[in-house]
């Protein structure tokens, strides 16, 4: 069985590579790209294993270097390509060469073919024999094919190719070549067939199937997402038969598992979506490979800890992240008389603001909740002298509203994969409030001691340990 491999891009880093390597001259222009690296063993839906690379960072191919380009070709000498090799080595990361095809040529030429082998055994020679060599056309259209050398005589070809940013690009052999299911027509009709094809190739993990999970999970497959990954711990609860879509009453008498009642109302649908559930906390190492798989990640859980842990995800893995909130505050009066009702829709992504800058996350909340969860007795004992959080009554929760932050947190994933809102439209955070009737976009500040937002150092870097770099 072959492996799957695939290359995500960081939006800036796209724009930076169209800028240098797109004249209007025609001639092919080249540069270094230093990658990332994932491995995941056994994709959770087809059991293959699964490199993935991200970009971390771009390094020029210096002019004087260059001996000779045309619009069919380019060669330059390789002392650039060395320094490259020792910095990704010294990074423990991957080189990947990209190259413009002027002529939009979506395919490696005969030269291309004659040309890389040389630089994978130099690769190999330099930084050891399990050293791998990524190789991408760029081509004026702005289409991109990739491949990775395993070795001189061997490459895999990537599976998928993705841009993330204000907007999610995708590139795939078969691009809007597939036949979409009847079932999608009416939505084809409103953004086109590309959008319905995209989402059924992703892996959408969804952590948290309360209120606002619950929603989300019964409205990705009607958009034609198919692969599905769930994250909870908890069983039904009789509070939860308010707002949880699927649950019954005989599930809270079982003490039925949040993720087995969503996973068998998806089953009902009947449309043919794989479901992968994980009854566990998301920072557990059993949901590990299953969360680096996911392309999309919806964040519907409502602790500290769990945040804090996708805020770092997001980052690390360039996986777009769209966390959800609800706030509603209420008068102590009977009956209470709202005072604040607001949902929230947060994007992580470089460059964006963090939740932490944000103030979404209470750190000290994180802890004790880690605290809570890992050494329970120390965790009462420390409650008992006040030096850690209690819990607190539980906060009113509406199926309407929860309801409509999920819809809100689709929309904004849909905006970024189709642009329905046009060129501005991607929105870092938004809140509506509900009480006002208005919808705010929200700016935050970077602190710039933030480790996860305020630098670039560890977006893209992938795999490394401990995980997220967490101590």
């Amino acid at each position: 069985m072959t492996s799957y491999v695939s290359l995500t891009l960081q939006e800036r880093h796209l724009h930076k590579l169209k800028d240098r390597l797109l004249h209007q001259d025609g001639r092919e222009r080249a540069a270094y790209l230093i990658c990332g690296e994932v491995f995941i063993p056994s994709d959770p839906w087809n059991g293959r294993s699964h490199r993935q690379y991200l970009s971390f960072d771009i390094l020029p191919i210096p002019e004087e270097e260059i001996v000779s380009r045309s619009s069919q070709h380019i060669t330059w000498k390789t002392d650039s390509f060395v320094r490259a090799l020792k910095l990704a080595q010294a990074k423990g990361m991957t080189v990947a060469l990209i190259h413009s095809h002027p002529g939009g040529f979506a395919t490696f030429s005969d030269q291309d073919d004659i040309n890389e082998p040389d630089l994978v055994e130099l690769a190999q020679n330099r930084n050891g024999e399990t050293t791998r060599l990524l190789s991408v056309v760029l081509t004026s259209e702005g289409d991109l094919v990739g491949r990775c050398w395993v070795n001189p005589e061997e490459y895999e070809p990537l599976a998928l190719i993705c841009s993330i940013g204000n907007r999610i690009q995708l590139h795939y052999p078969g691009r809007g070549e597939g036949v979409p299911s009847p079932v999608f027509h009416r939505q084809s009709l409103a953004f086109g067939k590309a959008l319905t094809q995209d989402l059924s190739i992703l892996r959408v993990g969804l952590v948290g199937c309360g209120g606002t999970g619950s929603a989300v999970a019964m409205l990705l497959p009607k958009l034609g997402v198919r692969q599905i990954a769930l994250f909870d711990k908890d069983v039904v609860e009789e509070s939860n038969l308010n707002r949880l879509h699927g649950a019954t009453w005989a599930d809270v008498q079982e003490q039925r598992p949040k993720v087995e009642v969503i996973e068998r109302s998806i089953a009902a649908l009947g449309i043919g979506i794989q479901v992968k559930s994980y009854q566990a906390w998301i920072g557990d190492p059993e949901c590990r490979d299953a969360l680096k798989s996911c392309d999309i990640v919806f964040s519907c859980t409502d602790d500290h800890a769990g945040r804090l842990l996708l805020n770092r995800f997001a980052y690390y893995y360039l996986t777009p992240v769209f966390d959800m909130g609800l706030a509603i505050e209420v008068s102590s009066s009977d009956p209470p008389e709202i005072q604040a009702l607001d949902g929230r829709v947060t994007t992580l992504l470089p460059e964006c603001t963090c939740l932490l800058c944000r103030e979404v996350i209470n750190p000290v909340i994180a802890r004790d909740e880690t605290l809570k969860r890992e050494q329970p007795d120390e965790y009462e004992r420390r409650k008992a002298e006040a030096y850690v959080l209690g819990e607190g009554n539980p906060s009113p929760a509406v199926v309407l509203f929860t309801t409509d932050v999920a819809i809100m947190a689709l929309e904004e994933m849909v905006h970024r994969f189709q642009g329905f809102r046009g060129e501005e439209g991607a929105v870092a955070q938004r809140v509506r409030k509900y009480h006002l009737l208005t919808d705010r976009r929200q700016g935050a500040r970077v602190n710039e001691y933030c480790p996860v937002c305020s630098t670039d150092e560890c977006w893209g870097r992938g795999d490394v340990e401990p995980f997220l770099d967490q101590v």
